[in-house]
């Protein structure tokens, strides 16, 4: 077995594992017990989602997928706190009426 071969294998595994955790982080937001649970949950699946762009670069052995890493993860921050203000205040973008 050669080094290739090994990577392509664990590769496959963190793949399975990352599906998994997707599929449980899934369930903990449509069953969350309190909105804030559900919004760490949204974040976590982003950031699996950010792992599996990466997992499919290194078995595609090419750098043209850091670009789609780097705007989930600009994506994912911008949501992360729309949803934080929402959960605060009821509302995303405060507008003054005089």
């Amino acid at each position: 077995m050669n080094l290739n071969e090994l990577v392509e294998i664990v590769a496959i595994i963190c793949m399975i594992v990352i599906t998994i955790s997707i599929i449980l982080l899934a369930y903990r937001v449509v069953k969350g017990p309190t909105n804030p649970d559900r919004a760490v949950a949204l974040d976590a699946i982003g950031i699996n989602l950010m792992a599996m762009a990466g997992l499919v670069a290194i078995m595609l052995v090419t750098t043209r997928l850091n670009d789609v890493i780097l705007l989930i993860g600009i994506v994912l921050f911008i949501g992360t706190i729309a949803l934080a203000k929402y959960l605060e205040k009821g509302v995303i973008i405060d507008r003054k009426h005089d």
